[in-house]
């Protein structure tokens, strides 16, 4: 890192090698265009995120742990993420997330193969529903936007149960009632919310499906996302501190801190700006003690 990376670290209080307590980022993307190419039909075209400064980021930060949630541009492409485990540094540093068509017959069979082949590693099941009010899902093409009432999603949350990860669903907020119908069906399944649930691009009426997810016992709130509050309707510092209050301390993440120094700087001081409130304990938890848990790091 150099030493204005390292500086600007140390003005947003970030306090540099490994702290007290773990400090987990539960959120972040990579991206090697180069060494491994796009999927056709990926969603996105990424600028690179390379491997090796992220870790010597991390280490420098004091990350002790990483959720390396698998990306639209590599659509069921996995082999940039069994790269990742293979290189990582310390081992055991990532577990990461599969992207898999919810709806394809091969799905079950081929989530059940890559748990078993990296053992401990997979901590979820990412599905998206980013399809607008209004708009129908979609059946075929890139991996997005599948109906969730379609019986082959609850089979695929039911193998998720089976296999003992979670649900990682990225979603607009007028999913949650979906949400909501298949946590009541399968409440023996982790479920963890991404991006505050994207509430900011939402209504006050989207917030409350959202928070109303809380009054299931194994779903979990992510802190992360801080860019999508742009409408001055929907402030964040409020989501915030209502998510604090109807999930509690306990079933918070924090993710999404940047994959370099600069962008973690920023993720540092939006999150120390909204959560005054919290004490230092329950800080602790959502910084890494919940990850650490609910992820079975060592």
């Amino acid at each position: 890192m150099t030493r204005r990376e390292l500086l600007a670290l140390s003005a947003a209080g970030v306090a540099l090698g490994a702290p007290s307590a773990p400090l987990i980022d539960t959120h972040i993307h990579l991206f090697e265009p180069a060494a491994f190419p796009y999927h056709p039909q990926g969603t996105y075209q990424a600028p690179p995120e390379l491997l090796a400064p992220y870790l010597a980021f991390a280490k420098a930060a004091g990350i002790s742990h990483a959720i390396l949630v698998h990306p639209e541009p590599y659509q069921d492409d996995h082999r940039f993420l069994w790269h990742c485990f293979d290189k990582e540094s310390p081992r055991g540093f990532f577990k990461g997330t599969l992207l898999l068509d919810p709806i394809d017959p091969k799905t079950l069979a081929r989530m059940e193969e890559m748990v078993k082949a990296h053992p401990g590693r997979i901590a979820a099941l990412r599905i998206h529903a980013m399809n607008a009010p209004g708009e129908p899902p979609e059946r075929t093409g890139a991996i997005r936007n599948r109906d969730l009432s379609d019986p082959r999603i609850q089979q695929a949350w039911r193998k998720a149960a089976d296999l003992d990860i979670a649900i990682q669903m990225h979603f607009l907020p007028h999913h949650a009632p979906e949400i909501g119908a298949l946590c009541k069906a399968f409440p023996q399944v982790t479920v963890l919310l991404d991006h505050m649930g994207r509430t900011g691009m939402g209504t006050a009426a989207d917030l409350d499906s959202v928070m109303a997810l809380a009054k299931y016992p194994k779903v979990y709130f992510k802190y992360s996302g801080w860019s999508y509050f742009a409408n001055p309707a929907m402030p964040v510092g409020p989501v915030v501190r209502r998510a604090y209050q109807e999930f509690g301390p306990d079933r918070i993440l924090w993710g999404g801190l940047g994959m370099n120094a600069k962008a973690h700087a920023e993720a540092e001081r939006t999150f120390t700006d909204h959560w005054s409130f919290a004490t230092a304990g329950d800080r602790e938890k959502i910084r890494g003690r919940n990850a650490a848990r609910l992820f079975r790091f060592a």
